[in-house]
């Protein structure tokens, strides 16, 4: 239980609240999987948070700091 189902990291992208003017930021998680990480209560991440993009694997880190300039 807890155990990553997938080798690959997490990469979710957030908003820190729904206000237009938030700062949007994203982690990278590599020892959890995806349903622990859909979960609100992580770490670093705030309870108003808006999940824009949750992915997994390496190249979508790099993907997602193009596209939202991170």
């Amino acid at each position: 239980m807890g155990a990553p189902y997938i080798k690959g990291p997490v990469v979710l992208v957030f908003k820190t609240s729904n206000r237009s003017n938030a700062k949007t930021k994203m982690k990278v998680y590599k020892n959890k999987n995806v349903d622990h990480v859909n979960e609100k209560k992580l770490p670093g991440v705030p309870e108003k948070a808006v999940f824009l993009e949750l992915a997994v694997g390496d190249h979508f880190v790099e993907k997602y700091k193009q596209k939202y300039n991170l």
